[in-house]
């Protein structure tokens, strides 16, 4: 009995002794995990351990060799050096090395940066992307704190340049202060105030439970709360009236403007250094103060090679200038404006169409090839491709392409070869596309290369060519459409008759009517 006693006794220190070394295990790998300059260099392995440890977790999912990346990096490692010893760890994980741990997150957007509390990885806070390092200290102090803290002397902050958004609430307890306070968690980058005094409502004529917008202590919009007025809405408000009527693109800007919630765009190309600049400027100057809210104004300096790459995905050249683009960005389709001047009527009727959906999207066009239409295979462009693909009297066999695709490039000796053997078909067009370098106005189906004839009718028909890739499957398709078209043409042409015919029956009728009168 004694023995057995013994024994129990070894077996327990034997598991105590396991147990305290798994516990400085543990704490020897919670040490263990990299630092830099006071911030976690967090992987799959450490981020549950930094989670475990830390009740608040900021993390900073990045990208190396963005210049956003870079930019909010540095935001990040300075806020971490005024965090040094509160109760905030900061943490950075590389998303390009962790793409599982990303991935599991639902970590999408770059840069994306996350408040973890008390080791909930289900439910993380969003930090708005940092302008500056204050911007994630006052979002830090902001969630921590209450509407109470908003309350401030007016007259200390009115002369500031940038903006100043001030609610004036008759009660501080009331729901549209914690409206109020939601918006100023999500905008840290501005200067939010609350005030009850009656001097300050007196000077800019304020009911109660209205928001002030302010610039250097002039009014630049006021908005009444009412009962039903969502966080999201003030939101869009505020950072509207944040960036000026118009905003010049520059590294700076290009964050604030990407990240606008106005998602139409219209960009002025125009060279600053050019005579006629500040009336072009001061005419879109003055139509964007009519859209506020509903279109986003940008001004792009031709004469700016760091602009070298905007200009040249929207494909406008330093002698366009000036040059006016609208754009969606949730769709990236563009309008160009038809206008030989630019005053402020003009760029407001261009605007007004543009959000009445009757103005008509811009086609990128390379320009038309001397001789284009002299060789077996007539090479389009933007320009030329409907009014040749649609011609009535023509059917018109178009192969569209990707000048940079090696697929592509493979079926021109092809193409070549159809041109020669229908060359003596009446009435037949051969016909080639670089959808890479021309803006395709028409749905396509699959992808490039891609076979698209045009029959001989007045309907802008379109029937995509599936079949093998050969001149004898290539030809018969052509035959067979061809006939199919020929029957329809008859119908065509019998209900255009009967269309003219009526026509001048009713013009008849009314001279008679006249006549008569």
């Amino acid at each position: 009995m004694k023995k057995l006693g013994l024994l129990l006794l070894g077996a327990m220190l034997c598991l105590c002794v396991s147990v305290a070394a798994d516990v400085q295990l543990d704490l020897q790998r919670d040490t263990m995990i990299p630092e830099k300059d006071g911030i976690l260099q967090l992987e799959k392995g450490t981020f549950k351990r930094a989670l475990r440890k830390h009740k608040q977790l900021l993390v900073h999912f990045y990208t190396p060799l963005t210049s956003e990346g870079h930019r909010v990096a540095a935001t990040f490692k300075a806020a971490a050096a005024e965090l040094q010893g509160s109760e905030v760890k900061l943490a950075v994980i590389d998303v390009t090395k962790e793409k599982e741990l990303a991935k599991k997150l639902h970590v999408s957007g770059q840069p994306s940066i996350r408040l973890y509390l008390s080791g909930d990885v289900t439910n993380p806070a969003l930090c708005p992307v940092p302008q500056s390092s204050a911007s994630i200290l006052t979002w830090l102090q902001r969630r921590a704190g209450t509407s109470a803290d908003l309350i401030a002397d007016l007259s200390q902050l009115e002369a500031s340049d940038d903006l100043i958004v001030v609610g004036f609430f008759k009660e501080l307890n009331h729901e549209y202060v914690q409206v109020f306070y939601a918006a100023a968690i999500d905008l840290p980058d501005i200067r939010f105030a609350v005030t009850q005094d009656d001097e300050v409502i007196s000077k800019y004529t304020v009911t109660q439970d209205d928001v002030l917008l302010l610039k250097k202590s002039q009014l630049i919009q006021t908005y009444t709360m009412k009962p039903d007025t969502p966080k999201e809405e003030l939101v869009v408000l505020i950072s509207v009236y944040q960036m000026d009527p118009v905003t010049e693109y520059n590294g700076q800007t290009a964050s604030q403007i990407l990240g606008s919630p106005v998602l139409n765009h219209a960009l002025l190309f125009v060279n600053k250094s050019s005579e006629d600049f500040r009336e072009i400027f001061s005419a879109f100057y003055n139509a964007a103060e009519a859209f506020r809210l509903k279109i986003l104004f940008v001004l792009v300096n031709v004469d700016e090679h760091r602009n070298g790459r905007l200009m040249e995905y929207f494909r406008v050249r330093h002698f366009d200038a000036p040059h006016i683009r609208l754009v969606n960005l949730t769709n990236q389709i563009t309008y160009q404006m038809l206008s030989e001047t630019l005053d402020v009527g003009s760029i407001k009727q261009f605007c007004q169409s543009y959000l009445e959906g009757k103005a008509k999207p811009k086609l990128m066009s390379e320009p038309i090839p001397e001789r284009w239409d002299q060789k077996p295979v007539k090479e389009l462009v933007g320009m030329t491709l409907e009014k040749v693909a649609f011609n009535p009297n023509k059917t018109v066999f178009v192969l569209f392409y990707l000048a940079y695709s090696e697929m592509s490039r493979a079926v021109f000796p092809l193409w070549e070869e159809l041109a020669e053997v229908v060359k003596d078909w009446e009435g037949v067009v051969i016909a080639q596309i670089d959808a890479s370098a021309n803006d395709i106005n028409m749905s396509m189906q699959g992808s490039y290369p891609s076979f698209c004839l045009f029959p001989a009718l007045y309907a802008e028909r379109v029937v995509v060519y599936t079949g093998k890739r050969n001149i004898k499957d290539l030809v018969r398709f052509m035959d067979k459409e061809m006939k199919k078209a020929k029957r329809d043409r008859v119908k065509e042409d019998e209900d255009r008759r009967k269309y003219i015919e009526t026509l001048k029956t009713e013009e008849t009728k009314k001279n008679k009517s006249k006549d008569e009168l």
